[in-house]
């Protein structure tokens, strides 16, 4: 327990995770989740130790959640502005064809589904942001579902290492138990995203 509290102490583990989920919609191989689960973890402690150190559960929520919406929109910004280049590297990719083409029947009908669920699974961030601006996708249709999403995805984070420490004390095991539990959400999120059903019926 002193291991994991001394190596997430200080106010210096904020720009850290914050850092890491910011670049993480570039680079997914970031281990951001792991980052927010582990200082969520940690933050369990203060409810019997006195260490100020420790970083607290709403400022890591509210740090995790402002990172994420920022990262989807600078790599939607950077895909909306991106030159001849980027756009062939883009229709490249069966995954960001196939996102696009889902994603704008699900903005246009007024749904954001897609978008949340693709935060959570591996690499659907990255594919959904940068797919949102390839097909120049207006901003009020897309920044509010990743807000949403960002949201959804931080407070879960931060749960399952609040519960995870609760529940088998702050330690390396319970971090690794409760990032078990959100590759298994990414998983899920993934399977659901790939069946036909997720594609909505394009309006008649």
């Amino acid at each position: 327990m002193d291991f994991l509290q001394s190596l997430t102490a200080g106010p210096w583990i904020y720009p850290v995770v914050a850092a890491s989920i910011l670049l993480d919609v570039f680079l997914p191989v970031l281990p951001s989740g792991f980052l927010v689960i582990t200082a969520a973890t940690a933050a369990t402690a203060t409810a019997t130790v006195v260490s100020p150190g420790v970083p607290s559960l709403f400022p890591l929520l509210l740090c995790a959640a402002t990172a994420s919406v920022l990262g989807d929109f600078l790599a939607y910004r950077l895909a909306r502005r991106g030159g001849a280049r980027l756009d062939r590297a883009l229709a490249r990719s069966r995954r960001l064809a196939l996102a696009q083409e889902r994603l704008g029947t699900t903005l246009a009908r007024g749904g954001g589904l897609l978008v949340v669920l693709a935060r959570f699974a591996p690499a659907g961030r990255s594919v959904v942001s940068l797919g949102a601006g390839a097909a120049k996708r207006r901003v009020k249709e897309f920044l509010p579902w990743s807000a949403v999403a960002g949201v959804t995805w931080a407070s879960y984070s931060v749960g399952l290492g609040w519960l995870g420490g609760q529940w088998l004390g702050a330690t390396w095991f319970s971090a690794g138990v409760s990032t078990l539990a959100l590759f298994l959400a990414g998983g899920l999120s993934a399977y659901l995203i790939r069946r036909p059903s997720a594609a909505p019926a394009p309006a008649s």
